[in-house]
């Protein structure tokens, strides 16, 4: 299938290994003009695990983790890219955030688009020291340590960098986001 001609610049959105609102955030992917989304391994499982599909439309791109160096960040360093979003953002990636680890394909958008100066959306997945969250077989009670709510808070003081803790929260960052591309257009 031949997808269509790439408009620039576009949205990045970087998909980690969490089933928190994932269902969510492709119904979102899908809602955008024109969108790269970048696939973790650990997001790639989710995928399987959730029983879900990436059939997304043709003006988006989809990118997996299969390099060592995350050869497809190279298109923030070319304004690829307006908007970076990370969503659903697991503590592992909102963890090596905070410290700059950036060795998996999230982690290097991320890094890359800090980088960059390009806006940044992240919704963390640990924002409450008690949460209900979707797992494979169900809904199930999580109790988010300590060090998880602290470096959701850490991040939060990130140059370029929105952290949201609602799926509502993230869905007016996104048409926020919409609102002043079109302004700027």
């Amino acid at each position: 299938m031949t997808k269509t001609h790439i408009v620039t610049p576009r949205w990045g959105w970087a998909l980690t290994g969490s089933g928190h609102f994932f269902t969510e955030s492709l119904e979102m992917i899908r809602s955008l003009d024109h969108c790269d989304l970048f696939v973790s391994k650990a997001a790639a499982e989710v995928v399987r695990m959730y029983k879900h599909d990436l059939n997304l439309p043709d003006t988006i791109r989809i990118f997996k983790d299969t390099t060592a160096s995350a050869a497809p960040v190279g298109g923030f360093y070319y304004n690829v890219y307006h908007t970076l979003v990370v969503a659903p953002a697991t503590s592992n990636t909102v963890a090596k955030a905070v410290y700059g680890i950036s060795d998996n394909l999230a982690t290097n958008v991320f890094a890359q688009a800090g980088k960059c100066r390009v806006p940044t959306i992240v919704f963390a997945c640990d924002t409450a020291p008690e949460l209900e969250t979707r797992a494979p077989k169900g809904m199930v009670m999580v109790y988010p340590r300590r060090i998880d709510l602290e470096n959701t808070d850490r991040l939060k003081s990130f140059e370029a960098t929105q952290v949201v803790e609602s799926l509502a929260a993230l869905r007016e960052a996104v048409e926020r986001r919409k609102r002043e591309l079109a302004e700027q257009a």
